[in-house]
């Protein structure tokens, strides 16, 4: 071999030995990834879902029951299967190799086993019998639990040849790309040589040292992510059945949602199954509340002037108040000009008052002795009356403001009432409402039948029922208006709210109604949850239509007949 060869080889060789000290180390070729594939290690892999302890279910026509090993106790979780209620009371025995057990309840609907018996096996067929409501079912479960720790530490070991060839091809199975291309080029290189026959022994031998050292050496090397240490070790079956591995829940990759029943009862999820009807689709109508006319009335001034409390002072918001009470006083303003008018008014009335006082007086003399009729006394008498009379309402306009009574019984809804302030004629000082007596007037762009039934939803998710009043003749905004009385409860309610009138329009339907708390509004329209089985919850797309305040029909993308999340949908679909 000429020397130059044997000079680039020997520079090779130490170049290597430099960037690989020691089998153990990693080797390093710049603008080489150290990640395999199917490892990239420039993200952040995925969290690994939480381990979940070992479980088995079953279902009857009326329950549902989830059977969990932890540690040395069976956990029974009974739930109602149509409504996914959990059942409280239930008497539930356990046949044994013990013989029959009783399970104490220790949550509502929880109930739990001391069963040492567990760990006799890894597999038990468990019958268990469930009492509630005068009637009992019989469950069977399969539960299967993980193979003892033991039985994998003690299981032989390969020794001898097989054993040296199985951890060589794990090794290599480990090994970086790159390390086992620059060893096989090298080792192929000396092949090369020797078949050409120009070459010395001892570059041979450093060409095949060289590439063996990169191969075999290399493989020694536990690439990131297959460590044989106790950190990439996967929870012992110990950890599993020990109840210590907190359970959550976590969407499955099919998209399904796993949901254990630990979780279920914190998020109160409810179900129900699926029926197919022919109802009456609604249309949403804006509208809004408004007072009874035959139990509500404005309390105004009919003359302008300053307003003053009565002497009780102004009734406040809220305040019940019956029909005749004085709720303000308002006192007209009289003017410089009016003020001189009224007092040569009352002059003129005194003087005429004085003149008849003396004639009054004259003909009471004169008529005891017959000079003077007693039907001329009579009259001047009268006409005295009447003149004092004037007088003293000429002075009554003067100093009695004008009282401001309650129309109706009711409460003080609103209330413009200030001492002092000026009120025009017509002000509306106070409005009073019967909170029990409230009405919804609502826009309609379709003639709805009379006597329809109507339902309103509020702004918190509450539900009205309302019942058919009328509808006006003249339209509205393009619109006619259509009045419904609310029936129930009114509490929490105030003039003028806002709210979504669902009123029936058109021609039946055929559909399957679902409680609107279960229609999810998902990006490509809407969204169910089914729940197929005890802990696993699958989203359905669906298309849906409004009914009425509660209710949405559903009318295309599930069958009859299933289990419908009907509470707790939004929480669900959360869950990543």
């Amino acid at each position: 071999m000429p020397r130059s060869l044997a000079a680039a080889l020997r520079a090779l060789a130490f170049g290597c030995a430099l960037a690989l000290p020691s089998p153990l180390a990693v080797p390093v070729f710049p603008g080489a990834a150290l990640a395999h594939e199917g490892h990239d290690h420039g993200a952040e892999a995925p969290p690994v879902p939480a381990a979940t302890a070992p479980r088995a279910e079953a279902v009857s026509e009326r329950f549902e029951l989830v059977a969990l090993a932890q540690g040395g106790d069976l956990v029974l979780t009974l739930d109602a299967f149509v409504t996914n209620a959990p059942i409280t009371g239930a008497s539930v025995a356990v046949m044994t190799p013990e013989g029959r057990r009783k399970a104490a309840e220790t949550a509502p609907g929880t109930y739990r086993l001391t069963a040492p018996w567990l760990s006799a096996s890894d597999h038990h067929d468990l019958v268990i019998g469930v009492s509630a409501e005068g009637r009992t079912d019989i469950l069977n479960l399969d539960l299967d639990l993980p193979a003892p720790a033991e039985a994998v530490a003690t299981k032989p070991a390969a020794t001898g040849p097989t054993a040296a060839a199985n951890a060589l091809a794990d090794r290599l199975a480990h090994q970086n790309p790159a390390v086992l291309a620059a060893g096989g080029f090298l080792m192929g290189l000396g092949v090369f040589a020797l078949a050409r026959r120009r070459r010395s022994a001892q570059a041979l031998a450093v060409l095949l040292a060289l590439g063996a050292t990169l191969v075999l050496g290399g493989a020694a090397l536990a690439h990131e992510g297959h460590a044989e240490g106790p950190e990439a070790a996967s929870p012992t079956p110990a950890a599993l059945t020990a109840g210590t591995l907190m359970e959550r829940a976590r969407r499955l990759p099919d998209g399904s949602v796993f949901v254990p029943k630990s979780l279920q009862r914190l998020l109160a999820l409810r179900t129900g199954l699926t029926a197919r009807e022919t109802v009456t689709r609604s249309a949403e109508l804006p509208g809004r509340i408004i007072a009874d006319p035959n139990a509500s009335g404005v309390v105004q001034s009919s003359v302008g002037g300053r307003l003053s409390p009565p002497e009780a002072g102004f009734p406040r918001l809220g305040t019940r108040v019956k029909r005749g009470d004085v709720l303000a006083r308002v006192t007209p303003p009289v003017q410089a000009v009016d003020v001189s008018d009224m007092r040569q008014r009352q002059g003129e009335l005194d003087q005429q008052i004085a003149i008849l006082e003396r004639r009054v007086g004259r003909f009471e003399r004169l008529s005891t002795t017959g000079a003077v009729a007693q039907t001329q006394l009579d009259d001047a008498r009268s006409e005295l009356g009447g003149l004092r009379d004037r007088r003293a309402a000429l002075d009554a306009i003067r100093r009695e403001p004008e009282a401001l009574v309650a129309p109706v019984d009711g409460v003080i809804a609103e209330s413009n009432a200030v001492a002092g302030a000026m009120a025009a004629p017509g002000t509306v000082v106070y409005r009073i409402i019967d909170p029990a007596r409230l009405w919804v007037e609502a826009l309609s762009f379709e003639a709805l039948a009379e006597g329809s039934t109507a339902t309103a939803r509020l702004g918190d998710g509450g539900t009205l029922t309302l019942a058919y009043r009328g509808t006006g003749l003249a339209d509205r905004n393009q619109a006619v208006p259509v009045q419904f009385a609310i029936e129930g409860d009114t509490k929490a309610l105030r003039l003028g709210q806002f709210v979504t009138v669902l009123a029936p329009v058109g021609v039946p339907r055929d559909g399957l109604p679902l409680a609107r708390s279960g229609v999810v509004r998902a990006e490509g329209g809407s969204l169910v949850y089914e729940h197929v089985s005890a802990e696993r919850f699958q989203g359905r797309p669906v298309r849906v239509a409004p009914l009425d305040a509660d209710r949405m029909l559903v009318e295309d993308g599930i069958a009859a007949g299933r289990r419908v999340v009907t509470q707790g949908a939004e929480l669900l679909d959360q869950i990543r």
